[in-house]
Formats: structure tokens, sequence, C-alpha cells
């Protein structure tokens, strides 16, 4: 058992959620919670919709640790779906944190990091600038997109779709998770061959094509599964809890 406060005082910290920036939405840090609770088990999840929020009170959790938080479509009233989460929240003593750009760009937990190295990356350097830091990771590899593309399904569990713009060889590989395939010209501006993401717009496919870079788009939730699962299991070594990958893939 541990002290929600304590709890969370450690996470703001290891993830210096008050040093990134971050788009206004995504309200990095603990959403909902009262002072004084006690956490016993952890839940990791994508996203805070309600189907998981249900999952989560049903497993016993107490921290609902997620990438994309309760406040992610913006200010609204507080009915329908958001109210049945809010209550469902109160009434079962659940607790949000949530970290979007911190745990993408985290050097240990993050999505990208996480990613590469599971995609057999090494020797990264910083890619893709934005906020005020970079958040990806690129590398030159030794192997074709082909087999990238083999790769990616094996580490995600399904199969990525590609926009075949540049050569048979993989070269240099720009990692962002996420939906950021509409910055293509971006990734190529920085020295890529290939860039691998989770989902973008549609132009972007001829954007690439034109661009002469490949563009993996791999699925938004796939590549964000990485940083939610290992920041809930070192939360879970640190304090001696119980964890739990709360799973609800949108298939995009």
């Amino acid at each position: 058992m541990a002290k929600l406060d304590e709890l969370v005082g450690y996470a703001d910290g290891y993830l210096d959620v008050k040093s990134v920036a971050d788009w206004p939405d995504a309200w990095n840090g603990l959403q909902l919670g009262a002072a004084g609770a006690e956490v016993t088990k952890i839940g990791a999840a994508v996203d805070a919709c309600e189907a998981v929020l249900e999952e989560a009170v049903q497993a016993g959790v107490d921290l609902l640790v997620v990438h994309h938080g309760l406040f992610w479509g913006g200010v609204q009233p507080v009915v329908g779906a958001m109210h049945r989460k809010l209550k469902l929240a109160l009434e079962h003593g659940l607790a949000v944190y949530s970290a979007h750009l911190p745990l993408d760009v985290h050097p240990r937990v993050g999505n990208n990091v996480l990613l590469a190295k599971a995609l057999g990356m090494k020797k990264w350097e910083p890619f893709f600038f934005e906020k005020g830091r970079h958040l990806g990771v690129k590398a030159r590899m030794n192997c074709s997109v082909a087999e990238l593309a083999a790769r990616l399904e094996r580490v995600l569990g399904t199969a990525p779709h590609l926009a075949p713009g540049g050569g048979l060889e993989a070269g240099w590989v720009g990692v962002v998770t996420g939906g950021a395939g509409g910055q293509v010209a971006r990734a190529c501006r920085e020295g890529v061959d290939t860039f691998v993401t989770g989902e973008g717009p549609h132009h972007s496919y001829t954007a690439a094509e034109e661009l002469g870079i490949n563009l993996f788009y791999a699925g938004h939730y796939a590549t964000e599964t990485f940083g939610v699962k290992a920041f809930a299991a070192h939360l879970a070594r640190r304090y001696r809890l119980e964890w739990v990958f709360l799973d609800h893939p949108t298939g995009l």
C-alpha cells in the first residue's frame, strides 16, 4: 500500500512533468484523486475512456496511469460519457494520472526509446524537434524496409501500413510514436529515409511519395502501449504494488 500523494510526487519528478511543454488538453499529472488516498493496485492504459475506467474498477485498481487523459477532447460539459466516467471514478475511489509528452520523451520508460529498442535500433540520436525539445529518436539501420515491416509486426502484434516513397533499404530510421504522420516533411528535413509513426492524415501518404521517404503507419494505439506499461511496472516495483495493463485497442 502506498499514499497517493507520495506516489504522485515521485511520478511528477521522475517524468519531469512540470518542464515538458505539451498540448493544452494533455493536463499532465494527477487529473483526479483525493488527498490522503491510498493505492493498492495500479492500472496502465493508453486512453482514459469509459470502457477502460469500467475495467479498472472491476480489476480493483486504485490508480489508473494513462497516456491520453480524461480531458483529451478539450473542455466540455460534464454530461453524458464524461459524467458517467467521473461518477464511476469518484464512487470507487479511482485516481487518474495522465502523462502524454513526458511519457513519449522519457529516456527510460518513454514510448519512443522503447519502440526503438524493440526494433533493434542502436546508437540513436535525438530527432523531431517540437515543443522546445526532441520528441523522437533516429538511427541508421542495416536492414531492408521489408525486414523493418516484419519487425514492427512482431513487436506490435499488428501489421503496419507502408507508404513506400523511398528506397528498399531502411537507412536512417526515425521514430515518433502516435499521430505524427502529418509531419512527414519535417521528418524528411531532419534526414531520415524511413519514418515510423502511429498514424497520419490522408495527404501524408502522397507527401511521402513526393518527398522520397518511406512512411510507416504502425498504429497510434499500438505504438503507445510501451510507455504506460513500463512506467506502471516501474512504480509497482518501487512501491511494491500489483499492476495490470488494461488493453483497449482502437485498431488505429
